[in-house]
């Protein structure tokens, strides 16, 4: 995989030295008026998302001049590529996110977060978030999160981007700047970094950018979108919450059931709801450490790495939660087969909406955005770290991909890095991560997991999601400026 991307950005750093050309002129042109096409139909004519996503598409690709055949070839590649990866981790976080709330285990942890009182909430949200993000994708650890976040807001009765912005921020930050991440990996690769030292400083940056753009501004960013637990369409928010399922009963039970086939007869304790909830995330850190500190001849090597593989990760977490969130609460199997199959009704749209967001980004991708940006940045002339930073920001916003922008921005970078000292590398590495991470809008699935998960309108994700994801980029380019003078 690293080697595959490695040759992606070896190439993008031949043709951003390339000179100017009209092509790329017409790329950025049509990128820019693609996303106005997007937010347009959806926003103006009320179009579904992915509808709007599918034709933005199409449009950019014709317009960046991929070949007419090629076009819907090229959206359907990125559409697989998320749904392949992305899809799969959100029907699986679903199911388990079903049981969790449906057996009582999310009231358990709510209870333990309630301990404390309203009081400091966001503060413990965050801190839930950055230890559970550590080894996880940010799309397993917000499925993870969904419930209990969701229950939070309604036992608290709290504005819902009170509470949610300081979990979003605590898992984007360690998606952006620590490994075992696939973007700081890509990065320390290319940059010849050093992984411990890039960890060490990561996790020293990313502990004030949480605490800024989480529970800072989620003061704020619940007085610019103030809705509760329901969203701003008016329908209950949170696919597997089981105040959200459909049928509407308590316990998500079903009209006409039988309410002692559907309901649980006792709730799980809280050491394996945490049990529970937490081996996917012990599975997947064990294996971001085998691939650092172990040896891969090693006999049990293998079998780490497929333990701790995403998918695997969450299909044994799930098959688990049918243990301690299903039999071991009193749901007989049908009820079980029942809960589950509930738990995909209401993230169907989301999913395809996620997709149709990967096939955006793969057109833009295809069409040049990422070359043409990179060509405008070695131009300007800048340090290794602005400039990587820079890099990564414009290839942000142009295909909306933080692993597009980590892999250009760090192939782009990597020559002028040559010679520094492993510390600044590691610096160069994290100003790259931050940079990925730059105001999150309609080309990035993330946008759209966000934007369908709380129920908001595409104004109201842009105020709360992709302010913060901006917050984060500034103030993680601004720490590593900091600390360079010092280190």
């Amino acid at each position: 995989m690293l080697s595959s991307i490695s040759l992606l950005a070896a190439d993008t750093i031949d043709e951003s030295r390339e000179p100017w050309t009209g092509h790329d002129t017409q790329t950025l042109v049509v990128a820019a008026v693609g996303i106005a096409i997007v937010v347009l139909l959806i926003v103006v004519a009320k179009m579904h998302g992915f509808l709007a996503l599918t034709i933005g598409s199409l449009f950019v690709g014709i317009g960046s001049g991929i070949g007419l055949g090629e076009v819907a070839g090229s959206f359907e590649n990125g559409v697989g590529d998320v749904l392949g990866s992305v899809g799969v981790l959100i029907v699986l976080g679903a199911m388990l996110g079903k049981l969790l709330a449906d057996s009582g285990g999310a009231d358990e942890i709510v209870d333990k977060i309630l301990t404390g009182g309203r009081r400091g909430l966001p503060w413990r949200m965050a801190l839930i978030a950055f230890i559970i993000g550590i080894p996880m994708f940010f799309e397993i650890g917000l499925v993870l999160l969904i419930p209990v976040i969701i229950l939070t807001i309604r036992r608290s009765e709290l504005p819902a981007m009170y509470l949610a912005i300081p979990a979003l921020a605590g898992l984007s930050v360690l998606h952006g700047f620590v490994p075992p991440h696939p973007g700081p990996l890509v990065a320390i690769a290319n940059m010849h970094a050093n992984v411990g030292i890039t960890l060490a400083i990561g996790l020293i940056i990313a502990v004030p950018t949480v605490i800024i753009a989480g529970p800072l501004y989620a003061v704020v960013a619940a007085r610019l979108v103030p809705i509760g637990a329901l969203g701003a369409g008016g329908n209950l928010i949170g696919p597997g919450s089981s105040a959200g399922s459909p049928g509407g009963g308590e316990d998500g039970e079903a009209p006409g059931a039988a309410p002692d086939e559907r309901k649980r007869t006792r709730r799980p304790s809280f050491t394996w709801t945490i049990i529970t909830v937490l081996t996917p995330v012990v599975l997947m850190l064990v294996r971001a450490a085998a691939e650092v500190w172990m040896s891969k001849s090693a006999w049990i090597y293998p079998f780490l790495q497929f333990i701790g593989e995403p998918i695997v990760a969450l299909l044994l977490a799930v098959l688990l939660a049918m243990v301690t969130f299903g039999t071991g609460v009193g749901f007989t199997p049908l009820t079980l087969t029942t809960k589950l199959g509930e738990s995909l009704m209401p993230i169907v749209g989301a999913t395809m909406i996620v997709g149709a967001g990967g096939g955006f980004k793969q057109v833009l991708v295809d069409g040049g955005a990422g070359i043409a940006i990179g060509k405008v940045a070695v131009a300007l002339s800048l340090s290794a770290l602005v400039l990587g930073w820079l890099v990564a920001v414009l290839v942000r916003l142009a295909t909306g991909s933080a692993t597009v922008a980590t892999v250009t921005a760090s192939g782009i970078v990597a020559p002028f890095a040559a010679g520094l000292s492993p510390t600044q590398l590691a610096l160069v590495v994290l100003a790259i991560g931050a940079g990925s991470l730059f105001f999150s809008h309609v080309n990035d699935a993330g946008f759209w997991l966000v934007k369908e998960y709380f129920g908001m309108t595409i104004g109201q994700t842009i105020k709360s999601w992709s302010v913060m994801e901006t917050i984060i980029s500034v103030i993680g380019l601004a720490l590593t400026l900091l600390l360079s003078t010092f280190l």
